[in-house]
């Protein structure tokens, strides 16, 4: 008989419970959209528009800046993609991988790790590190993910700054669950 009561409770506390925490997410929106002559796709957020090329050489200096820039209106969270002219097949992900990670911790030997591995998404071995790094006047999350593409390593990256980490890391992983290479 006690559980009749109860259960009438827990259910109002469960409503309440789901009520508050859908009032505090801030649902970011992604849409799907295709690349490389339609064989690569990726949800980006919505609103996002391509970096245009004076912002590029700003934020990217390097002549090997990505060849596509997807950015918020103030170029401070990003989603990048570039298909390199490194070699790549799904046997060489694992070998790209440790080579990314010794390269980052030269790089960056201060950055603050989160992880680093190889997942199997939508059918592909994709790589991916999840690292914080240093900038001139801020810390930088990054979320690099990689797989190969006709033979090519295809490199994509999400970044934004420190204090937009806590509402952005969640839906960087989602836009690397995203990826599909036709």
């Amino acid at each position: 008989m006690n559980n009749y009561r109860i259960l009438p409770r827990i259910i109002t506390l469960l409503t309440l419970i789901y009520v508050l925490a859908s009032a505090t997410y801030k649902g970011i929106e992604l849409e799907s959209k295709s690349f490389i002559n339609k064989k690569v796709e990726l949800k980006i957020p919505k609103g996002f528009e391509v970096m245009k090329e004076e912002m590029m050489k700003m934020k990217y200096p390097s002549e090997r800046r990505p060849t596509l820039v997807y950015t918020n209106e103030t170029g401070g969270i990003n989603v990048a993609l570039n298909l390199t002219k490194n070699k790549a097949s799904q046997d060489l992900i694992s070998p790209h991988k440790d080579n990314f990670v010794k390269v980052f911790k030269n790089i960056y030997p201060s950055a603050e790790w989160k992880s680093s591995g190889i997942k199997s998404i939508n059918g592909r071995k994709v790589g991916y590190l999840e690292l914080v790094t240093p900038a001139i006047d801020t810390k930088i999350y990054n979320l690099m993910f990689f797989t190969d593409l006709d033979g090519q390593l295809l490199l994509c990256t999400f970044n934004c700054t420190e204090k937009s980490i806590k509402e952005w890391q969640p839906v960087a992983q989602e836009i690397m669950g995203s990826l599909k290479v036709k």
